[in-house]
């Protein structure tokens, strides 16, 4: 039986949940987090941990298995360009294999999981309530559609027209790693990022609109479709979106949004987990230096993810998208620039 007061109560058990209640352990405090899911938990994801989200996990002390990266290859049908990580390696890594890391220490530390959604919440002055635990906060960490992030009137409602959306899809393949890069082909209207994951499992995920079939998308891909010829899937596709996702704070009251659930650009530029890193350890940090301590932690921490891909997928979703691969080859150090700036 859970207990029925804790310090902090963490809403979401995927990665960046995790990644808090670590770091509240760490930081001396109870927590509980509470997720109706068992672990691992599996969902559409890249995979690819840039050198800063891997230097991060390993302060946490977590050192997931995986296919090394050295860097990152921008591909089109003509041309590639490819630039090497200057700050170390980073890794390709299943994202069960990672949940699995996360979950393990997290239960070395102390950290108590209760099985169950938080459909409801209540808030006073000195604390709130979910899923039958009170707690002196609450930090939402349930992904791009977060319960408390409606609950707590946080949510922004979608702009922009219906048909700009962009979706995620992921599908695992049992052949040998050709590459150490992150290989993004660059396609009419979706993008494919092959991941190694393993010395003999790849991944691929195509970023696209809506309705997108994933196997006629591989398919337009030839360099792709040759490497994958005669290989076995892993398991079935796996999809999430829409990725674009807004709040209009990120406190309520003492609720805090962490990860997705704060707010989500786009799965492009491979930042994901690195932010939501940066968003756990500032959560933790700055829960006694009331609200706007964490809003001003936030914004700098998300800065340069939200304005970079921002611009990236405005350009993506333009009638200059054919342009993006030829500029990149065109102006190396620029591309060079952008991708050190990712892999931070």
């Amino acid at each position: 039986m859970s207990r029925a007061s804790t310090d902090i109560l963490v809403v979401g058990g995927g990665p960046v949940g995790l990644a808090v209640a670590i770091e509240a352990r760490l930081a001396g405090r109870e927590v509980v987090v509470v997720e109706p899911r068992t672990a691992p938990i599996d969902k559409a994801c890249g995979e690819g941990l840039m050198p800063g989200a891997l230097a991060g996990l390993h302060r946490l002390g977590v050192d997931p298995a995986g296919h090394a990266l050295t860097g990152i290859s921008y591909r089109d049908r003509r041309r590639h360009v490819d630039h090497l990580f200057v700050t170390g390696p980073g890794r390709g890594v299943r994202r069960t294999t990672l949940h699995e890391a996360l979950y393990a220490r997290s239960i070395d530390l102390g950290v108590e999981h209760v099985r169950a959604r938080a459909d409801r919440i209540s808030q006073s002055p000195d604390g709130v309530r979910a899923a039958g635990v009170a707690a002196r906060f609450l930090i939402g960490c349930d992904g791009l559609h977060s319960t408390i992030r409606r609950a707590a009137g946080l949510a922004v409602a979608p702009r922009g027209a219906r048909d700009r959306r962009r979706f995620g899809l992921r599908r695992h393949f049992r052949v040998a790693a050709w590459t150490d890069l992150v290989e993004v082909h660059w396609g009419a209207g979706v993008e494919a990022y092959v991941t190694p994951v393993a010395d003999d499992t790849v991944g691929v995920a195509l970023l696209g609109p809506a309705g997108v079939d994933y196997m006629d998308a591989l398919a337009t891909f030839p360099e792709i479709r040759a490497r994958l010829r005669g290989t076995e899937p892993l398991g079935p596709v796996r999809g999430a979106g829409p990725l674009q996702q807004r709040s209009r704070r990120r406190v309520a009251g003492r609720i805090r949004l962490v990860g997705d659930a704060s707010g989500y650009v786009d799965a492009l530029t491979g930042e994901g987990l690195s932010v939501g890193l940066a968003q756990a350890r500032a959560a933790v940090a700055t829960l006694d230096d009331g609200p706007e301590a964490y809003e001003r932690a936030w914004a700098r921490a998300t800065r340069d993810y939200r304005l970079l891909t921002s611009g990236l997928v405005r350009w993506a979703t333009s009638p200059g998208r054919a342009a993006i691969v030829p500029v990149a080859a065109r102006v190396p150090p620029l591309y060079g620039a952008i991708v050190e700036r990712l892999a931070r």
